[in-house]
C-alpha cells in the first residue's frame, strides 16, 4: 500500500505578509532583506532597536544609508554574498546608530531567491554584541596592569607590589628570557613612579659596539676622538630627573662596569675627554636574559656591581610557564592588528588554538606576537586557521610527532596528559586548554587512568 505523503504547513497554506512580519519580529536578532539594488524591503523590530532607525524610515532606502556599518563602503558583506553566492557567517563589525553611538555587532548574510531559483536580493541578520564587548573589556581590565596582560598567579603577585616598587626609587634588576616583556615592565615602573613626567631613556647594551657604548652612555667632549666635532651629552645626562633602562646589562665590558659602578655610587660621571664631573639624577632599571650570578662566579661580571644593580630583583616567567596567558595574549594581538590592518579577524579556530597551547614558545611573547602577525598576512577574515600559522606551530599539531614505537593509544594519551600537567605546573584547567579538551573531560580521564587527581584547580 502506498504511503500517504504529509505536507509541511508552508505547503498547505502560504504565510501572509502579516504572519511573516510577526515571526520576524519575534526574533531577537536584527533581520533585514534587500532587493537586487540593495534597497531595503523588510526590517524587523530587533533591527529597529539595534540601529535606532524606525521601520517607516528604513523601508525603500539603500541599506548603507540605514545600516551604516564600517564595511558598507568598500567591503560590504551582503554585496559579497549576492555577487559570489558565498554566505558570510558571524563577521564582527561596528555600526553607527541613528543617535551616533557606535555599536559592536556580528553579521551573517545569505542570498534571497524565488522558487524558480532566480536571485531576488539578499538577507542579513545581525546581533548586538554590546554586552559581550563590555564583558570582554572587563576581563581585559581584570588581567591587565598598565600594558602588561596576564592572569598567571606569579604575574598577578608582581602586579600587586609593582606600585610600591615604582615608588621606591631603588635600582631594579629585571631578569627574564628574551621576549618576556622586560622593557614593557620597565616602562610600567617608570610610568607608575614619581618620575613619570620626566624622560625614560632606553639603551640596548647588547646592540651597541663596545667602543661606542661608553660614549653613548656618558657622552663626550669636542676633540675627545676623531670626528668628535662638538660636545655630545650621553644617555645618563638625557635621563636626568627620569629613568634610564639598561637592557642586556650582562653584555657590558669590565671597563664599562667600573664606570657604571661609580655612577651608581655617587650619581656622577665624566664625559669622554672631559675633566668636569657631571651629576645626573637618573634612576637605573637594568635587565638581562643571562644569569648574572654565574657571570660573577666566572669573573665576567663584577660582584660589587651585581649587588648594586639588584637592590630589587624581578624575575619574569617564560611564556611556557604561564600557558594560561596564551588565549588572552592572542586576543590582545588580534584586536591590535585588526585596528592596524583594518581587518575583521574574530579569533582562532579550535585547531589553531590547540597549536598555540601546545607550542613551548622559546621566543616567548615576542614570538607569539610574530605568529599572530604571520597569520594576519594569510587570513583575510573570520577565524585564523591552522594553515595560516608559521611552520613550527603547524608541525606540532598532533601527537604523532612525539610518538614512541610500540606505544599504544592509551599510553600515548596518558603521556600527553602527564606532560601537559607538568608544563602547566599541575594546573588542570590550563592543561585541559593546552590539550584542547574540556576540563571535565580531563577530570574523567585522570580517574579513568588512575592518575593523581585534586579538585582545587579544576
Amino acid at each position: 500500500m502506498k504511503q500517504k505523503s504529509v505536507k509541511r504547513p508552508s505547503e498547505v497554506r502560504g504565510l501572509s505578509h502579516e504572519e511573516m512580519r510577526m515571526i520576524l519580529d519575534s526574533i531577537a536578532d536584527g533581520v533585514f532583506a534587500v532587493d537586487e539594488n540593495f534597497i531595503i524591503t523588510s526590517f524587523n523590530r530587533a533591527a529597529e532597536e539595534i540601529t535606532g532607525v524606525p521601520l517607516a524610515e528604513a523601508i525603500g532606502k539603500p541599506c548603507c544609508e540605514v545600516f551604516r556599518a564600517e564595511i558598507c563602503e568598500g567591503d560590504c558583506a551582503l554585496k559579497h554574498t549576492v555577487r559570489t553566492g558565498k554566505p558570510v557567517v558571524n563577521r564582527a563589525v561596528y555600526i553607527v546608530r541613528s543617535d551616533g553611538r557606535r555599536v559592536p555587532i556580528s553579521v551573517s548574510t545569505s542570498m534571497l531567491k524565488n522558487r524558480a531559483g532566480r536571485l531576488m536580493g539578499g538577507v542579513e541578520t545581525f546581533r548586538d554584541l554590546t554586552l559581550v564587548d563590555t564583558l570582554r573589556k572587563e576581563v581585559e581590565k581584570s588581567y591587565t596592569f598598565e600594558d602588561i596582560i596576564s592572569q598567571n598567579s606569579q604575574m598577578r603577585e608582581l602586579f600587586a607590589i609593582l606600585p610600591d616598587v615604582a615608588d621606591s626609587d631603588s635600582t631594579i634588576l629585571i631578569q627574564g628570557e628574551s621576549g618576556t616583556g622586560k622593557e614593557l615592565l620597565a616602562r610600567a615602573i617608570h610610568k607608575l613612579s614619581p618620575r613619570a613626567g620626566q624622560p625614560l631613556v632606553t639603551v640596548n647594551c647588547g646592540a651597541i659596539p663596545d667602543n661606542l657604548l661608553e660614549s653613548e652612555l656618558f657622552g663626550y667632549k669636542a676633540g675627545a676622538f676623531t670626528d668628535a666635532k662638538r660636545d655630545k651629552p650621553g644617555r645618563f645626562a638625557q635621563a636626568h630627573g627620569g629613568s634610564i633602562f639598561l637592557d642586556e646589562i650582562g653584555d657590558i665590558t669590565p671597563a664599562l662596569q667600573v664606570r657604571l659602578l661609580r655612577f651608581l655610587q655617587d650619581k656622577s660621571f665624566e664625559p669622554l675627554g672631559g675633566t668636569t664631573t657631571i651629576r645626573s639624577d637618573a634612576r637605573v632599571i637594568a635587565a638581562t636574559n643571562k644569569d648574572l650570578q654565574e657571570l660573577v662566579a666566572s669573573g665576567e661580571f663584577r660582584e660589587d656591581l651585581f649587588y648594586r644593580i639588584q637592590v630589587f630583583k624581578i624575575s619574569l616567567p617564560p611564556l611556557r610557564e604561564r600557558k594560561e596567558d596564551v588565549p588572552l595574549l592572542v586576543e590582545h594581538f588580534i584586536n591590535r592588528f585588526n585596528g592596524l590592518r583594518r581587518k575583521n579577524i574574530s579569533g582562532l579556530s579550535d585547531d589553531a588554538l590547540r597549536a598555540f597551547m601546545r607550542h613551548t614558545w622559546p621566543g616567548n611573547i615576542r614570538e607569539l606576537e610574530n605568529a599572530v602577525a604571520h597569520a594576519f598576512i594569510l587570513c583575510h577574515g573570520g577565524l585564523i586557521q591552522l594553515g595560516h600559522l608559521p611552520d613550527p606551530l603547524r608541525q606540532e599539531t598532533g601527537f604523532e610527532a612525539c610518538t614512541t614505537p610500540g606505544e599504544t593509544l592509551e599510553e600515548l594519551e596518558i603521556r600527553a596528559i602527564r606532560e601537559a600537567l607538568t608544563r602547566n605546573r599541575g594546573k588542570k584547567t590550563a592543561a585541559a586548554k593546552e590539550l584542547g579538551i574540556n576540563k571535565t573531560t580531563l577530570w574523567r580521564k585522570l580517574k579513568q587512568f588512575g592518575l593523581e587527581v585534586q579538585r582545587r584547580d579544576i
